[in-house]
């Protein structure tokens, strides 16, 4: 009897079964109708554009070892397919790569959105900041942020950088003893995040001093690698896909970190700033910070920003602030270590300007014009962002006639236009002299562009730059760098310019006899 019932069961239950099937393999037609005309609409809109093979599912992903090599990888596609080639990520996202200065203007003196594929990932951990967010909600984040970046604000924080670089210097004086090569990127990575936290936030943490690696640094490295790996793997596109993936839950758990690092930073301040609410009484106690600005920010209707917004644009301005700084100081460094003879004027230009002293304030970063050459040129060859990308909103057309239509992701290739060989004569070769005042006015300003450029440029690049000469500055004042040529960095493009290997150098004690 039990089995006859089960039989009936079985039958009267077949065709609904049979149902959810059909209805299975009903919608899994209509999306691969649906991801099938996506792929024909791509290769409509790239049809001008010759570009490098690519395979029919994989795209040009397997063409990305992750050894040291892609970007330079790309640079030899710019020389086969000048101006921009298509690049395929799988077998339906493609992203029209350019790399010459005459395009990129284009689409830098636009204000076209950021991607909404790349920079969807990353918004999942930074919210709707500046790096990320578009239209009115970016213009008004823009303006009400502004004010935080006046030289009256950037003022005070030279002397602070300079404290930062001197704690982490302090710690090198083993290395100096020994001889011994060792890794920069972390010590500098904490050194920028020092410096961010005393800087921005008013929060003199200890990170430079705690032992072991400090969660915050390593749960962003674990992002920046699982947001590349996220983009360059399409069945990660798909939300449910990656939240379910191992790669998804060491996503989230490195998010937590990061985002409760962002919070208590806020709360904190949010305590301290409850008698205040206008700017002019806080900087009558003490020197305004970004976050004052932040949480204090009102427009025209008296609107401040909302606990969200907050939240983004503190995480945004953390990572924005100390990672792609902490690249740009690793690999200035290292370049130096590599090319004594301008090191050596660097140094001597460092010593007269500081006369004596051992720190550095506003006034000096204008007298070293020889080593912000330097600086300049190691951002050429090793940009910290080394691409960008955008969707365009409307059809956008290039000075050699070609049109890209509404809807197109476009990536902009940092690293190719500042190797880009018919712009940079000899582009493999350090040469600061590039930059000289006579020879930057014989060049389009968007042959060179670490920070952007246009209205979307990076709100901070004067406080980078100030960063990046005071560290530098303090560096050479006190340390020789030498190469190890046993260790040369294998360059990979993550949200911020890393190397496989890490970045090493030697260091000797400078002689003050010199």
């Amino acid at each position: 009897m039990e089995s006859t019932d089960a039989f009936v069961t079985f039958q009267l239950g077949w065709p609904q079964m049979h149902h959810l099937f059909a209805l299975l393999c009903l919608v899994a037609v209509v999306k691969l109708t649906m991801l099938l005309a996506e792929r024909r609409d791509a290769f409509r809109k790239i049809e001008a554009f010759p570009g490098p093979p690519a395979h029919w599912f994989f795209g040009h992903v397997k063409e990305f070892k992750q050894d040291g090599t892609d970007l330079d990888k790309f640079v030899k596609w710019g020389q086969k397919y000048p101006y921009a080639f298509p690049v395929w990520f799988g077998p339906f996202v493609c992203f029209t790569n350019i790399h010459h200065p005459d395009y990129v203007k284009t689409l830098l003196t636009s204000t076209e959105p950021k991607d909404d594929l790349s920079y969807k990932f990353i918004e999942s951990w930074i919210g709707e900041g500046l790096l990320v967010s578009k239209g009115q909600k970016w213009f008004r984040h823009r303006r009400l942020l502004t004010p935080g970046f006046h030289y009256d604000v950037l003022k005070p924080y030279v002397k602070l950088v300079a404290d930062s670089a001197k704690t982490m210097l302090d710690k090198w004086e083993s290395y100096a003893k020994t001889n011994e090569s060792f890794e920069l990127f972390n010590h500098v990575s904490l050194m920028t995040l020092d410096s961010i936290l005393k800087c921005a936030f008013s929060d003199s943490s200890n990170c430079q001093r705690e032992s072991g690696t400090n969660t915050y640094i390593k749960a962003v490295y674990e992002l920046s690698d699982l947001i590349n790996l996220r983009f360059r793997t399409f069945p990660y596109h798909n939300d449910l896909i990656f939240y379910l993936s191992p790669h998804g839950f060491r996503y989230r758990k490195a998010r937590k970190v990061a985002r409760s690092h962002t919070e208590e930073v806020i709360r904190k301040r949010k305590e301290a700033l409850k008698e205040e609410k206008e700017l002019d009484r806080v900087q009558a106690k003490r020197n305004l910070d970004f976050l004052d600005i932040l949480l204090l920010a009102r427009d025209d209707k008296q609107q401040g920003l909302s606990d969200e917004d907050i939240r983004a644009e503190v995480d945004t301005f953390m990572f924005e602030g100390h990672d792609t700084t902490a690249s740009g100081i690793s690999f200035i460094l290292y370049s130096l270590a590599c090319h004594p003879e301008h090191q050596k004027i660097c140094r001597e230009e460092i010593i007269q300007a500081l006369d004596g002293k051992d720190t550095m304030d506003w006034e000096d970063l204008s007298k070293i014009p020889y080593t912000t050459m330097c600086i300049k040129e190691s951002l050429r060859l090793y940009p910290p962002v080394p691409g960008m990308s955008r969707k365009i909103t409307k059809p956008i057309t290039f000075f050699d006639g070609r049109t890209l239509p509404t809807g197109s992701h476009v990536g902009t290739s940092v690293y190719g236009i500042h190797r880009n060989a018919t712009v940079w004569e000899n582009p493999n070769v350090f040469d600061p002299l590039r930059f000289l005042p006579e020879n930057v006015s014989t060049r389009s300003p968007h042959a060179f562009v670490p920070f952007s450029a246009g209205p979307r440029n990076c709100i901070g690049q004067t406080f980078a730059m100030n960063e990046l000469k005071v560290a530098t500055a303090l560096t050479l004042k006190r340390y020789q760098l030498i190469e190890d040529p046993t260790q040369k960095p294998k360059i990979i493009p993550r949200l911020v310019l890393r190397s496989l290997n890490g970045i090493h150098i030697k260091i000797q004690p400078v002689d003050p006899q010199e």
